[in-house]
């Protein structure tokens, strides 16, 4: 084996190539995990170096294409350049020799070593290689638009394509907030509470209305002594006033509205003109988006409507509150009558009534029973298993174990739900 100067230069230049590859496969490792949220929020604070990366990250596309080129260029010729010399130093096992120094070289500091550091700290980084990696794209914009044409129309040809599926922000964002829970990041109320804000545009009033059967109603025509002893007496402060059916809703009789007169009144209530105190109902359709609806009641400045089907046949009430609800949980107050909703039991089974909304027995036990076809736990069982359960049965679907515990007429108002073994309610 013979030694030369030149060698030294070779071996020198291998290692400035090397660095050269470890500082590509870094920026792209950096780039393309940088937090973009971050990085408009450090943009907004006037900082260049974010707004080159926002610049850069805007297409990846161009982006990856440089960096793939100078990064295989530098490999390439550190390779090349790497057999030359072995070949010069062993002769013809310079080949196998040299393959092997340098599949070890770029893989642990060409490849690893940088990645590492990147996925480390890949705001810092990205931010650190924003200015170089901005001018190399602009120098390779030539050659990378070339390759991306031919790229194109090879696909093309082939019959592939090359646009991936599209998810939307929401759909992100959700992945984000459930992938930051695992890691014990978001604890799982935070997780609830996010959650409950994006799906605002997928729910519509109906998911949480009260239903009508659970409404408290007054005649209008009754005497005005019962009305008034009936609505004080209410834990509710907003009443549906209906005349001759209940469905015939002619106004809302707002308790505080009810209060004020009659201490206006002396406390007699004969001297009380109903229709004076009661309030105009607002009817909306059963298909409301909730975020719609809670615009309509921070325009309206109520907040109380009733509900109606297609046909205009009252299903139930929302109020604020209910939507509200969705976001915050479960709001109770020293008026609210206690109802007892999901109970565990020392067996490790649950206890839930057949009332109970499906997502807030999934928010309760933190599993993904599907809510699409029913609102409440009991519409679920009777939607699986196409007919009205008797007593005592059980069913299985979705990794649970669903036993009819108490049945009212044709209404299952107590359930037992068992998680199934090995089986995960969670897909």
């Amino acid at each position: 084996m013979t030694f030369e100067p030149w060698m030294v230069w070779t071996g020198f230049s291998i290692l400035c190539l090397l660095a050269f590859s470890g500082f590509f496969s870094g920026s792209e490792t950096a780039l393309t995990a940088t937090s973009r949220a971050r990085m408009l929020a450090l943009e907004k604070d006037k900082d260049p170096r974010a707004r080159r990366v926002n610049t850069l990250i805007e297409d990846r596309e161009k982006l990856i294409g440089a960096i793939l080129l100078g990064n295989n260029l530098v490999n390439i010729l550190a390779a090349s350049l790497a057999s030359v010399m072995f070949l010069a130093m062993f002769g013809e096992a310079g080949v196998p020799v040299a393959t092997l120094v340098m599949t070890l070289l770029v893989l642990i500091f060409a490849e690893v070593l940088p990645k590492t550091y990147a996925l480390s700290n890949p705001d810092r980084m990205a931010l650190t290689v924003s200015l170089p990696i901005r001018i190399i794209v602009a120098v390779f914009f030539p050659v990378v638009r070339t390759v991306q044409w031919l790229v194109g129309h090879t696909l093309r040809i082939l019959g592939l394509s090359a646009s991936g599926p599209i998810s939307s922000a929401h759909d992100d964002i959700r992945g984000q907030i459930d992938l930051h829970h695992q890691e014990g990041e978001v604890v799982k109320t935070d997780r609830d509470m996010l959650g409950g804000v994006l799906d605002l545009r997928e729910l519509t009033v109906d998911d949480v209305m009260v239903h009508r059967k659970n409404l408290m109603m007054f005649d209008i025509d009754q005497p005005i002594e019962d009305l008034a002893a009936g609505a004080l007496s209410c834990p509710h402060t907003r009443l549906p006033l209906y005349r001759n059916d209940t469905e015939n809703i002619v106004g809302i009789l707002h308790v505080r509205d009810l209060a004020r007169e009659l201490h206006e009144a002396g406390g007699d209530a004969s001297k009380l003109d109903i229709h004076a105190i009661k309030r105009e109902p607002w009817f909306i359709p059963e298909t409301t988006e909730l975020l719609d609806q809670l615009t309509a009641f921070r325009q309206k400045r109520e907040h109380f409507a009733l509900v109606v089907d297609e046909y205009g046949a009252l299903m139930g009430v929302v109020t604020l509150e209910d939507i509200i609800e969705e976001i915050v949980g479960e709001i109770e107050d020293e008026h609210d009558v206690a109802v007892e909703g999901v109970t565990h039991m020392p067996d490790g089974c649950v206890m839930v009534e057949g009332a109970i909304p499906v997502r807030d027995v999934n928010r309760a036990l933190d599993w993904r029973l599907p809510d699409e076809e029913a609102v409440t736990i009991a519409g679920l069982v009777i939607h699986e298993a196409r007919t009205i359960p008797e007593q005592g049965q059980i069913f299985r679907f979705h990794g649970v174990q669903f036993e009819i515990l108490e049945r009212r007429r044709n209404q299952i108002t107590r359930l037992r739900l068992n998680r199934e073994p090995g089986a995960d309610p969670n897909p």
